[in-house]
C-alpha cells in the first residue's frame, strides 16, 4: 500500500512538472504570437497614418512608440524618404515645360521635410508625449536641427533648374532668424522667400505703445488672422498668394497631409513619411 502510495505521488509529480513545462512553453508560444501581433498592428497604424486613414491623433500609441522610435531612426525610414524624392526627381526630369520667366516654382516645408526633428523627439518619446509648443519652439530657437540629406539634395536640383523655391513653414514668425540661419548652416541657400506664421501674444502688446500695437495690427492684419487658422488653412492660403501673383506651383514636397491638401493645389505633391505627429 505504501508503495503504491509512493508510485502514485512519483506520477503525480511528474504530471505536474510535464505540465508545468507545457504551460511555460505555451506561455512563450502566446509571448511571441502576442509581439508578433503587436508588430503587425503598430505597422499598420503607422502604414495608416501616412495613408491619411488616420488624422488628428495627439499622441502615438503607447503600445507603438518603441516601433515608431525604431522606424524614424531605421534604414527603412530612409529608404521611404528617398523613393519618394526619386519619384519627385523623376518627374522632374519629364514634366514640366519650364518658361524660364521666373514664375516657375516649386515649395518645400520646413519640418521634416528639410530639416529633421529627430533629435528633439528623441528626448520626447517619438511622439509618445502630447506636443508641447513652448518646450518644441525653445529647441528651434536653439538652431540645431539637421538636414534631412535627401531633401537638401533634390532642393538644390530644383533650384538649379532656375525654378523658384518657396519655403512654407507653420513655425511662427518669431523664429524667422533662428530657422534662416539653421537652415543656412546645413547647406539650404538661394530659396526665394521664407513663408512663417504671424502670432498675436501678449509679449506683443507689453512691448509696444498702443498706437505702434495697431499700427501693427493693421499692417499685418492678414499674417495676425494665421494664428487663428489651421495649418491647412494657413498652408492653403500661402499658395492661393503665390498663384495670385502669377507662380505656377509645379511641386510640393512635405511630411504632413495638411502640407499638400487643400487648394490650390500643385501640379503633384510628394510627401514624405512621419507618423510621430499629425498637424490639421
Amino acid at each position: 500500500m505504501a508503495r503504491n502510495l509512493v508510485f502514485m505521488l512519483a506520477l503525480t509529480s511528474l504530471y505536474i512538472g510535464l505540465a508545468a513545462a507545457d504551460w511555460n512553453i505555451l506561455n512563450k508560444k502566446v509571448t511571441n504570437g502576442a509581439a508578433s501581433f503587436l508588430k503587425s498592428y503598430c505597422e499598420s497604424w503607422r502604414i495608416n497614418v501616412e495613408l491619411n486613414n488616420i488624422k488628428g491623433f495627439e499622441v502615438v500609441p503607447q503600445e507603438c512608440v518603441d516601433f515608431t522610435k525604431h522606424y524614424m531612426k531605421s534604414s527603412q525610414y530612409t529608404a521611404d524618404s528617398e523613393r519618394a524624392i526619386e519619384e519627385a526627381r523623376l518627374y522632374l526630369s519629364s514634366c514640366c515645360s519650364l518658361e524660364g520667366d521666373g514664375k516657375d516654382a516649386w515649395i518645400f516645408y520646413v519640418d521634416d521635410t528639410l530639416l529633421s526633428t529627430i533629435p528633439y523627439f528623441k528626448k520626447h518619446g517619438f511622439g509618445g508625449e502630447k506636443l508641447n509648443a513652448t518646450l518644441l519652439e525653445a529647441w528651434m530657437k536653439q538652431g540645431k536641427a539637421p538636414a534631412l540629406d535627401h531633401t537638401l539634395k533634390l532642393f538644390h536640383e530644383i533650384k538649379d533648374k532656375g525654378v523658384k523655391i518657396f519655403l512654407i513653414s507653420s513655425r511662427s514668425e518669431t523664429l524667422r532668424s533662428a530657422t534662416v540661419d539653421n537652415l543656412i548652416n546645413v547647406g539650404y541657400h538661394g530659396w526665394c522667400s521664407l513663408i512663417l506664421r504671424y502670432m498675436l501674444s501678449l509679449s506683443l502688446f507689453l512691448s509696444h505703445t498702443i498706437f505702434f500695437f495697431l499700427v501693427s495690427l493693421y499692417n499685418n492684419y492678414r499674417g495676425l488672422e494665421d494664428d487663428l487658422m489651421k495649418v491647412q488653412q494657413y498652408k492653403s492660403e500661402a499658395r492661393q498668394r503665390l498663384i495670385k501673383e502669377g507662380y505656377r506651383i509645379w511641386g510640393i514636397t512635405g511630411d504632413q497631409w495638411s502640407s499638400v491638401e487643400g487648394l490650390p493645389a500643385a501640379k503633384r505633391t510628394f510627401k514624405l513619411p512621419n507618423s510621430m505627429y499629425y498637424l490639421s
